[in-house]
């Protein structure tokens, strides 16, 4: 069964069906830029745009740069501001005439990493931070999501962790890899100090240069690159997609069974 995937981006709006069983997409991904500004009308007609690019699927998953709960936007610091309080799973439902389960960015991408990539078969609590524009975070316990952490918007250095540490801030301030791995060092340190976790699985588009940052950074947390890089969102929303098929209450993703065949 093909289930539809759809990341949307601050620059991008991009989507493929995907195989959720494995993890896997059935096409090329198609991607369309996102619209500026990013109100709430034009990203729909660009989320439709991506999924009319495709057939075959029956339900659709999308990701959304913001806390979501129960389908409604709480948050929204990187789009247009009249996403606030809008009910994004009716809007994508009404307008592409399909179940939509929408969830936060990051979330979508640890529950493919969880599921399918890096952090598969991990035991106790794993924390999958992107690091890009900002830094986003999911947060998982034995394989279940504990959503819409934000931790890039815990406090450091009197400013929130992603001004200081996200890799947009190692861009625009021209740092080295040294000055910047310490930033991050800092950081991990303080959600350990928080957490204790049991692993830090680090995606986003830096992910690909770890060889670069990693030995420069000292933790107890084991620490590994996500495997999954750009395709992570579209396939951990398409997860998230069949699994609220028939859930009628608030949706807590089950990440460790993602992949189990059904009884």
């Amino acid at each position: 069964m093909a289930i539809l995937g759809i990341d949307i981006g601050g620059s991008g709006v991009k989507g493929a069906p995907v195989d959720p069983a494995r993890g896997e997409l059935l096409d090329e991904r198609y991607r369309v830029p996102t619209p500026q500004p990013s109100e709430v009308s034009s990203v729909v007609e660009a989320v439709a745009e991506v999924a009319g690019r495709f057939s075959g699927y029956d339900r659709v998953g999308v990701t959304f740069p913001g806390v979501i709960v129960d389908g409604v936007v709480r948050t929204a610091a990187n789009v247009d501001p009249s996403w606030l309080e809008a009910d994004a799973a009716k809007l994508f439902a009404q307008r592409l005439g399909l179940p939509v389960a929408v969830l936060n960015d990051a979330d979508a991408a640890g529950v493919a990493e969880v599921a399918f990539g890096a952090g598969r078969g991990q035991p106790g609590l794993t924390v999958m931070l992107t690091f890009g524009t900002g830094i986003g975070s999911a947060l998982f316990l034995d394989g279940i999501l504990m959503p819409n952490t934000e931790f890039g918007h815990l406090e450091l250095g009197g400013v929130d962790a992603e001004l200081r540490a996200a890799d947009r801030a190692r861009e625009v301030e021209d740092l080295s890899w040294e000055d910047w791995a310490r930033r991050v060092q800092t950081y991990l340190r303080h959600l350990e100090m928080l957490l204790s976790p049991q692993l830090f699985v680090i995606g986003g588009g830096v992910s690909k240069k770890a060889d670069r940052y990693f030995p420069l950074i000292d933790v107890r947390t084991p620490m590994v690159p996500a495997a999954l890089l750009n395709n992570a969102g579209i396939i951990g929303a398409a997860v998230t997609a069949e699994q609220a098929a028939g859930h009628a209450g608030p949706l807590t993703v089950d990440a460790a069974h993602a992949g189990a065949p059904r009884s």
